[in-house]
C-alpha cells in the first residue's frame, strides 16, 4: 500500500504505471503465515548451504520471489503497455528542515481519514461479502446453541477435571459444525465447483476455499483452514492440530492431498498472487481507474497461477 502511494513522487507516467503495477509483487507480512505453515509442515528440516535449515532457506526465497519476478514484469511492460524513452532520472532534493508536530498530525489525520472513507469502506465491503459466502446458507442454530453453553462453562470459571473435558468436547463439537457448515455454505460450494480447476495445481476443494476466503487479506488463508479442519478459525500458522491436521488430509480415494510439491505450489501462489483488497484499491485511487486494479489482480493471478502449476508439475516430476 505504502509503496504505491510512494510512486507519487515518480514524474513520468510512463515509469508510474509501471511501479504502481508491479509493486503488489513485493512480499509483505501477510505472506508469511501461509509460507511458515507449509514449510514447517512439508519442507524437510535439513541442513543445506553449509549449516542453513531448508525450511528457513526455502522461506527465504519465497520473500525474494516477487521481486525477481517484478523486473522481467517491469521490462514487459515497458515494451508493451507503457512504450517510450526512459529518461535520466533526476530528483532535486531541497533543503529538509524538521516539521512542527501539528503539521505532522494534521497531515496524519488527513491522509488516515482519506483511506478509512475511500478504500476502508470498499475493504469493509469486501471482507463482510467473504464472510456472508462462508456463513449462509445453513441452519446454524445447533453451532449457536453449543456456543452458548461454552460460554456458560466458561463463565462458570470451574478448574475441575470433568468440567474441563466436557468443555473441550463442547469446542471439538462446535469446530466439527462450523466445519461442515462451511463446506455447505455458498463459499465451500464455490471452491468444490472450482476443484478441477485447481487439481492441476495439486489443490483440494478445501485449499481453493482457503484461497478465495484470502482475497481480503492472505493470511486469512490460515484461520480458514482451520475451520475446515475443525480446529476453529482463530489458530495460528504454528498450530500443532492445524499442522497434523493438513499432513493427514486425504483424497476421497485415501491418497495424501499434501505434498512437498503441493505446499511449494501454495507459496509459489501466495508469493505472486494479488490476494490484498486494499493494495487494489489504493492502486485504484492512485490511478482515479477500476481498469488498472484489474489489470492487476488479473494479471498477478494468471501468472501465480501459472507458476504454481509448474512448481507442482515439475515437483511430482522428481518426488
Amino acid at each position: 500500500v505504502h509503496g504505491v502511494m510512494a510512486t507519487r513522487v515518480i514524474e513520468k507516467r510512463r515509469d508510474r504505471m509501471t511501479t504502481i503495477l508491479v509493486a503488489p509483487l513485493m512480499s509483505c507480512s501477510a505472506r508469511q503465515p501461509v509460507y511458515t505453515l507449509m514449510a514447517w509442515a512439508f519442507i524437510p528440516a535439513v541442513a543445506v548451504l553449509g549449516g542453513w535449515q531448508l525450511p528457513g532457506v526455502v522461506m527465504f526465497v519465497m520473500t525474494f520471489l516477487g521481486a525477481f519476478v517484478a523486473v522481467p514484469i517491469a521490462w514487459l511492460l515497458k515494451k508493451t503497455l507503457f512504450r517510450g524513452e526512459t529518461p535520466p532520472f533526476v530528483m532535486e532534493l531541497p533543503t529538509y528542515k524538521w516539521p512542527s508536530p501539528g503539521v505532522v498530525m494534521n497531515r496524519v489525520y488527513d491522509q488516515a481519514m482519506a483511506f478509512v472513507t475511500r478504500a476502508g469502506t470498499l475493504i469493509l465491503a469486501s471482507a463482510v461479502l467473504i464472510w456472508g459466502a462462508g456463513y449462509f446458507p445453513g441452519d446454524h442454530h445447533r453451532s449457536d446453541a453449543v456456543a452458548a453453553q461454552i460460554d456458560q462453562f466458561r463463565a462458570a470459571k470451574s478448574a475441575d477435571d470433568a468440567t474441563q473435558s466436557e468443555l473441550q468436547q463442547l469446542v471439538d463439537e462446535q469446530n466439527h459444525l462450523r466445519s461442515e457448515l462451511l463446506e455447505q455454505s455458498f463459499l465451500g460450494r464455490f471452491g468444490k465447483a472450482i476443484e478441477p480447476a485447481v487439481r492441476p495445481l495439486g489443490w483440494d476443494w478445501r485449499i481453493g476455499v482457503g484461497v478465495i476466503a484470502s482475497f481480503p487479506a492472505r493470511e486469512v488463508i490460515v484461520g480458514t483452514l482451520g475451520t475446515i479442519y475443525s480446529l476453529g478459525g482463530g489458530v495460528k500458522e504454528d498450530n500443532r492440530g492445524l499442522v497434523a491436521a493438513v499432513q493427514s488430509a486425504t483424497w476421497p480415494d485415501g491418497r495424501k492431498v499434501y505434498n512437498v510439491p503441493v505446499a511449494l505450489s501454495i507459496m509459489v501462489f501466495f508469493a505472486l498472487c494479488a490476494q490484498c483488497t486494499s493494495t487494489l484499491l489504493v492502486i485504484r485511487r492512485e490511478t482515479n481507474s477500476w481498469r488498472w486494479p484489474a489489470f492487476t489482480f488479473t494479471y498477478m493471478t494468471i501468472l501465480a497461477y501459472v507458476a504454481a502449476l509448474a512448481t507442482y508439475q515439475i515437483g511430482m516430476l522428481f518426488s
